[in-house]
């Protein structure tokens, strides 16, 4: 590029920079992803490196945030609050250690990791213990003094503990929304008809910067300190590690997951720990900072303009990007549920490339105003499958007509498919339509559902042209004379048939919950589905949290389960299926009921800091989940070892009506939360906990001798183990038969130990 393009692209860049950072830090309204505004930033850092006469004075690129509305008072810090540099690969972070170890003079450099909040950024002023000021970062040198709302946040502390309080002290912080909170409010927005908040960041902010503090007061705000601003009057420690365990000293709240590490080994260590551990941590991040721990280093080794040398944001692959919708298509699922699905220009992001992305509903289409040929905002995160977030409606281009959910069905008034090319509409009306009914009947009588024999691909298209079964439960109506009418089925064909419907009347729970064709549902979720719950009843009702915890199910599966029995029509065909007389034996609660460590659930809620250490303190405070929730409030604050934040936390988790519903529900499934009870072999199920096989997860690949693959299952789950249908590094066993397979060669890269036939009956065989 020469450099009359370079000015003109670096015009332009200012210019949709500063556009977006005033609908980010102004308006708390962001129209693009923070991957989109990190590249625009990098390609105009680029562009004044390659060309210094471009960087001009007021240049995005010297700045920090936005300057201050002029609704609230200015509040000039007395120590810039700077901006991070950002490293995006690992040789930008060995790149950023060398240049520390080389200004320093060492070998090796110590440094403190912590997760990169995805909040708003606040100094907090204390003289002689009290909060006197509380400011937004503004545009780094100025920010908007926000101290009534402040005071509001029930974590951020009013005075500080101990008596040794410095005269002056400036903490440094992020305001967040936890996950959970944010759900919370933006139910209770939906319930008042009010607009929902697009983001924990923008709600954190939106309610920060309120004129109202009362608004702020009902906002479930929350704030980690990470890092001093300023002290006076108190001797400071010599390393950052040390200033945050001052802070915690001293009242504050302070991230549980900060680590020292040392290196670049430690720092990519880290970084790749809490990657992993992402989508479990109870609010949203979107990387780690390292800072040098040396502050003494710190001091040597100084800032630029808008972000200190001694730090780092190691930022995580992008969760959201923009695409352009090429079309919209229509899913149809197997039971006849419709999901529209953007299809993509691809693009990489959550660490895949996406081509598709679910719009879930008409509704969500109509709300976001979704067309074909937009740009917009995609999500990836984990598990969960990539949605469209947002429309940029400025960049939409003319002529783009809006979607219409496919037309009705003539048959059965279901909602149908038009497909290209075809005048009539084809019929998704799911286990009632016929299109549809052909699949599912397949399915309800295959050998591993409920095992129906007979009933094959001729058949059943017969009996659905001709009426005679409109769902599943119609198999158990038919009668002799309905079947000797139709082609190629004589009497004794006929009777067969009749005969093995009413002998796949008495089934299993796990064969019926897989044979009702649920998504994401197969036979080894089936059955640890019905060992958890022991019941139907109590699998339909359950909530997607409590589904959780069933082991092995993951967010895809549990959206799956929830939806499915929301529908109305699979709930008529379950009801029907049970009156026509289809049983099977449910366990009662008692008898394959599983006591847990309290602390365990205690974890499982990511309540705000709360970690295995205060978990396992509440645990040996109260003993048991009904004594914590009938404990004074006084007690819960004075528990030894638990921080005011993780107090609140817990108070704030007992009173969740959404919470006390999984509790619930999974203590009608037997499961009680005690202390001092290990997890392993914790299950009683009815006499299974005693087996060597017990609560192990094995791999069956190759053929076994003395028996079928089904029976080697049987017995591995009849002595309270499960299989599993691929290795991963949780796999305990993986028994190979003759021609093994590629699951062989898997387990021995992962280490994962393999059994020949005769280990592998040894084993079923020990106590």
């Amino acid at each position: 590029m020469n450099r009359p393009a370079a000015e003109r692209r670096a015009a332009e860049l200012r210019r949709i920079i500063e556009h977006h950072n005033r609908r980010y830090y102004q308006d708390d309204a962001p129209e693009i992803p923070d991957s989109e505004y990190d590249r625009l930033l990098r390609e105009l850092m680029d562009l004044e490196e390659r060309f210094p006469e471009l960087a001009v004075p007021d240049s995005p690129t010297r700045r920090v945030g936005a300057p201050p509305l002029e609704k609230f008072t200015p509040y000039p810090h007395r120590t810039p609050m700077l901006s991070l540099s950002n490293a995006f690969a690992d040789e930008e972070v060995a790149a950023f250690d060398r240049r520390i170890r080389d200004r320093l003079g060492t070998a090796a450099v110590d440094y403190t990791a912590e997760p990169k909040f995805d909040g708003l950024a606040v100094s907090l002023v204390y003289e002689d213990g009290v909060l006197v000021h509380g400011a937004t970062r503004g545009d780094g040198i100025t920010g908007e003094e926000v101290t009534a709302n402040v005071r509001t946040i029930r974590t951020v502390p009013l005075r500080l503990l101990g008596s040794a309080v410095p005269r002056f002290l400036d903490v440094r912080g992020e305001v967040l929304l936890f996950r959970q909170d944010f759900a919370n409010l933006n139910r209770a927005q939906r319930e008042q008809g009010e607009k929902e908040f697009a983001n924990p960041r923008n709600a954190a902010a939106g309610s920060l910067r309120q004129l109202d503090s009362h608004v702020t007061a009902s906002r479930p705000l929350s704030f980690f300190a990470y890092a001093l601003g300023g002290a006076e009057g108190m001797e400071l420690p010599a390393t950052h590690a040390g200033a945050l365990e001052l802070l915690s000293d001293l009242g504050f709240p302070v991230c549980p997951e900060r680590r020292v590490v040392t290196g670049v080994p430690g720092l990519l260590a880290y970084y790749r720990e809490i990657l992993d551990r992402r989508e479990a941590m109870p609010y949203d991040i979107d990387g780690v900072v390292y800072k040098l721990n040396d502050r003494a280093g710190q001091e040597i080794m100084g800032a630029v303009s808008r972000a200190p040398r001694w730090a780092l944001a190691h930022k995580f692959p992008a969760q959201e990007a923009l695409t352009e919708i090429v079309r919209i298509d229509v899913s149809v699922g197997r039971t006849g549920v419709l999901t529209p699905v953007a299809r993509l220009k691809p693009v990489f992001v959550g660490g895949a490339t996406v081509t598709n992305a679910t719009l879930h509903n008409e509704d969500e289409i109509r709300r976001k105003d979704v067309r074909a040929g937009d740009t917009v905002v995609v999500r990836r995160a984990g598990e969960v499958i990539p949605e469209v977030v947002s429309v940029l409606l400025d960049r939409r281009p003319p002529g783009t007509e809006e979607f219409r959910m496919p037309d009705l069905c003539p048959v059965c008034g279901s909602t149908a498919v038009r497909l290209p090319g075809e005048a009539a509409v084809r019929c998704t009306g799911g286990l009632f339509c016929p299109a549809q009914l052909k699949q599912s009947l397949l399915h309800f009588g295959s050998r591993r559902a409920l095992d129906i024999e007979g009933l094959g691909e001729k058949l059943v298209d017969q009996l659905v042209d001709r009426d005679l079964v409109r769902s599943p439960a119609d198999l158990y109506r038919l009668r002799r004379e309905d079947l000797v009418l139709l082609d190629r089925l004589g009497d004794l064909s006929s009777e067969n048939l009749v005969q093995a419907a009413a002998k796949s009347r008495d089934t299993t729970l796990p064969r019926f919950i897989y044979a009702l064709g649920i998504p994401d549902v197969g036979e080894t979720t089936a059955g640890d589905l019905a060992l958890f719950f022991g019941s139907l009843d109590r699998l339909m009702e359950a909530k997607r949290e409590t589904l959780r915890f069933v082991p092995n199910i993951g967010a895809e599966v549990a959206a799956s389960l929830v939806a499915f029995f929301a529908e109305p029509h699979n709930r008529q065909v379950i009801a029907d299926l049970r009156r026509l007389g289809v049983t099977w034996e449910e366990t009662t609660p008692g008898s394959g009921s599983r006591r847990r460590p309290l602390s365990r659930l205690l974890t499982s809620f990511a309540i705000p800091e709360v970690g295995d250490v205060r978990a396992e303190a509440l645990e040996r405070r109260f003993g048991s989940l009904e004594a914590l929730l009938e404990a004074e409030e006084r007690e819960i604050r004075e528990t030894p070892g638990l921080s005011p934040g993780a107090a609140e936390g817990v108070l704030r988790f007992r009173k969740d009506p959404d919470t006390l519903e999984v509790i619930g529900q999974l203590g009608r499934c037997g499961h009680t939360w005690t202390a001092g009870i290990a997890e392993e072999g914790a299950a009683d199920d009815a006499g299974k906990g005693s087996s060597a096989v017990a609560g192990k997860t094995f791999v069956l690949t190759g053929t076994l001798n003395g028996f079928t693959r089904d029976e080697a299952k049987e017995r591995i789950e009849a002595r309270g183990g499960r299989v599993s249908t691929s290795v991963s590094k949780k796999t305990d066993y993986v028994v190979a038969g003759a021609d093994p397979g590629s699951k062989l060669s898997k387990a021995q890269a992962l280490g994962v130990r393999v059994l020949d036939e005769g280990a592998f009956i040894t084993l079923l065989d020990l106590p």
